[in-house]
C-alpha cells in the first residue's frame, strides 16, 4: 500500500492505532501481582501509590523504550541501507553492555548518567566499525550485512562474556544483556525520556535522513550534507541504544519487526513512517511486556525473552512473506 493510499484512509488507521496503543497502555496499569481496580485509586491511597510509584513508571519506560528502539531501527536501515539489521543485531547493543562493564570497573559507583554516557560511546564506536564494514559488502547479496551484523555483535559479547566472566561479574552484565521492566521504579525510568527526545530529533531530520537512504553521490547531489548526517544518525541510534541497555536491558527485533511491517503499507519515507514506527515499536514492547506477566503469573518472564521469541516469528513471516511476492 503507498503512501497515498494510506493517507485517504489515513483517520481510520490512526484511530485504530490509538485506540490499540491506549488499550494496551491502560492494561499495562492494572496487570501485575498486586490486584487493582479502576474504582479504587479513588479510595484507596494504597492502589494509588503503586500505580505512581510502580505501575505507570513501567509502562511509561515500556512506551518509550519501545518507540525509541524502533525508530533507532529504521535510522540505522538507513544508514546501512538495509532493511534487515537493527542494533540488536549489528553489535549496537553488545557495544553498549561492553561499556556499561568497563565504567562500572572502572567507577564502581557512578551513576545511570555516566554509565550511558560511557555505553553511549562504546556504541557509537562499535556501530561506526559495523557500518564501514558493511558498506564494503557487496550491494547485491543484502542478506550479507544482517548475517555478518550477527557475527559482529556475537564477538563483542562474547568479548563482553568473556570479561565479565574473568572478573566474576557475570550477574551483573546478564542485567544489561536481557531486558526487562519488572525493576523499574519512579526514579529509575527518567533517562528514557532523553531517548524520546531524540525520537523528535530524529522526526525533525527526517526528511535529509529519506534524502540520506539514496546513498551518497545522489544525496550529495541532493544538496545534503553527506558526513554531517551520517554522524547524526550514527548519534541517534547509539545513545538511543545505551539509554535502553543501562535502563532496561537489551530488547531485541524491536528495531527490525516494527520498521518492517510499517514499511509494508506506509512506504519508505520517514515523513509519514516515523510517527506509525514509533507508535507500532511502543505497542509491540508493551504488548510483549503484558504477556510476559501473564505466562507464568504471578512469576514475570523478561520482556526481552518474550520479543526474542515473538520478533524472530513475525520477522521470519515478514522476510518469507517478502520472498513469496518476489
Amino acid at each position: 500500500m503507498t503512501a497515498g493510499s494510506l493517507g485517504s484512509q489515513g483517520f481510520a488507521y490512526q484511530a485504530i492505532g490509538a485506540a490499540t496503543l491506549l488499550a494496551l497502555f491502560v492494561a499495562s496499569l492494572f496487570v501485575g501481582v498486586g490486584e487493582l481496580a479502576i474504582g479504587s485509586l479513588a479510595s484507596d491511597p494504597e492502589a494509588l501509590r503503586l500505580i505512581m510509584i510502580s505501575r505507570l513508571p513501567r509502562t511509561l519506560a515500556a512506551l518509550l523504550a519501545g518507540s525509541a528502539l524502533a525508530i533507532a531501527g529504521l535510522v540505522m536501515q538507513t544508514l546501512a541501507r538495509n532493511r534487515f539489521v537493527e542494533p540488536s543485531t549489528a553489535g549496537t547493543a553488545q557495544s553498549a553492555a561492553l561499556g556499561i562493564l568497563v565504567v562500572t570497573l572502572v567507577w564502581p559507583d557512578a551513576s545511570l548518567g555516566w554509565k550511558a554516557a560511557g555505553a553511549a560511546v562504546t556504541a557509537l564506536a562499535g556501530t561506526s566499525v559495523f557500518l564501514m564494514l558493511a558498506h564494503r559488502l557487496p550491494p547485491t547479496q543484502p542478506f550479507l550485512v544482517p548475517l555478518f551484523g550477527l557475527v559482529y555483535g556475537g564477538v563483542i559479547g562474547a568479548a563482553a562474556i568473556f570479561a565479565a566472566w574473568h572478573l566474576d561479574l557475570l550477574q551483573y552484565l546478564e542485567v544489561w544483556m536481557t531486558g526487562e521492566f519488572s525493576g523499574i521504579l519512579r526514579g529509575r525510568y527518567e533517562l528514557l525520556w532523553v531517548a524520546g527526545a531524540l525520537v523528535v530529533l530524529a522526526w525533525w531530520t527526517a526528511d535529509r535522513l529519506t534524502m540520506l537512504s539514496l546513498g551518497r553521490d545522489v544525496s550529495i547531489g541532493l544538496g545534503l550534507n553527506y558526513a554531517a548526517m551520517l554522524r547524526l544518525g550514527l548519534v541517534i541510534v547509539s545513545a538511543i541504544t545505551a539509554l535502553t541497555v543501562v535502563v532496561v536491558g537489551t530488547i531485541p527485533f524491536v528495531g527490525l519487526v516494527a520498521p518492517n511491517i510499517v514499511s509494508r503499507f506506509a512506504g519508505e519515507n520517514l515523513r509519514h513512517t516515523l510517527p506509525w514506527v514509533a507508535g507500532g515499536g511502543a505497542a509491540l514492547v508493551l504488548a510483549c511486556d503484558i504477556m510476559g506477566r501473564l505466562i507464568r503469573f504471578p512469576y514475570e518472564v523478561p520482556v526481552g525473552t518474550i520479543l526474542g521469541v515473538v520478533g524472530a516469528v513475525l520477522f521470519l513471516a515478514l522476510l518469507l512473506g517478502r520472498n513469496s511476492n518476489d
